[in-house]
């Protein structure tokens, strides 16, 4: 149902693009500037008009402040000018969940989000975080939306329909990795990811990518039938 129609044209449907790691040097995405418009000019060849690119916040690897984020945002919005690419850059974080990042949760003013009220986060791959439901309260409790990075990657959302179906009745959003839909992680992802696309379980779409290789791999992705039918549901890329 799900594979690759190799005459289907290279098209996003959807022409945002909200989770990458184009800004160089900060975390284990782009090294340089001229690697990041590299890849955003392919972006844009494919069809995208805008990306909101989401460097790690992860203290213990990638301690990023908001600021810092910020301000290397505007430099490559310069070079994506000087370049002469039109294409809209914004950027936002992708927090890792930790005891550090809930007290951010809990009290922090300076939180990057998307569309307004959007917040991207990830957890281990391998557990359930303890603190995953007093995370999602809070947020929720502050008016913001919280969207779960590439659940079909955790080995704990795969071995718990229940939980999956849990954190969507408590107002998660689940965003989808498109190369996710090409087996690139593994099979038990892509599989997954079949899964709740046949749920209607996701609400965002992105390309998580960190490299030239990935923006090779998200062409691929975009001719899958994965991609074809997720785009028949109701997404919400194109409303930040």
């Amino acid at each position: 149902m799900f594979g690759i129609n190799t005459k289907r044209e290279v098209v996003p449907y959807h022409t945002t693009d909200l989770h990458s790691h184009l800004l160089p040097g900060i975390d284990d995405g782009v090294k340089t500037f001229d690697e990041s418009i590299g890849i955003i000019r392919l972006l844009q060849s494919m069809g995208y008009q805008k990306i909101i690119t989401t460097p790690h916040i992860m203290p213990d690897f990638y301690p990023n402040s908001e600021n810092e984020i910020i301000a290397l945002g505007r430099k490559l919005k310069q070079e994506i000018k000087k370049a002469g690419i039109d294409i809209q850059l914004e950027v936002a974080a992708e927090y890792y969940l930790d005891e550090n990042i809930l007290e951010r949760f809990v009290s922090s003013d300076e939180l990057l989000l998307f569309g307004g009220n959007y917040l991207l986060f990830e957890t281990s791959y391998y557990n359930e975080p303890k603190i995953l439901r007093e995370a999602i309260f809070q947020l929720n409790s502050r008016g913001i939306n919280p969207v779960l990075a590439h659940p079909e990657r955790y080995l704990y959302l795969q071995a718990s329909p229940a939980l999956v179906q849990e954190l969507l009745d408590m107002q998660v959003y689940y965003q989808l990795n498109l190369l996710s839909l090409v087996g690139y992680y593994n099979k038990a992802t892509k599989r997954f990811a079949r899964k709740l696309i046949k749920m209607n379980a996701y609400s965002f779409l992105g390309s998580d990518c960190h490299n030239l290789r990935h923006a090779h791999l998200l062409a691929k992705a975009l001719k899958t039938r994965g991609n074809y039918y997720i785009n028949k549901q109701l997404l919400l890329n194109q409303a930040v």
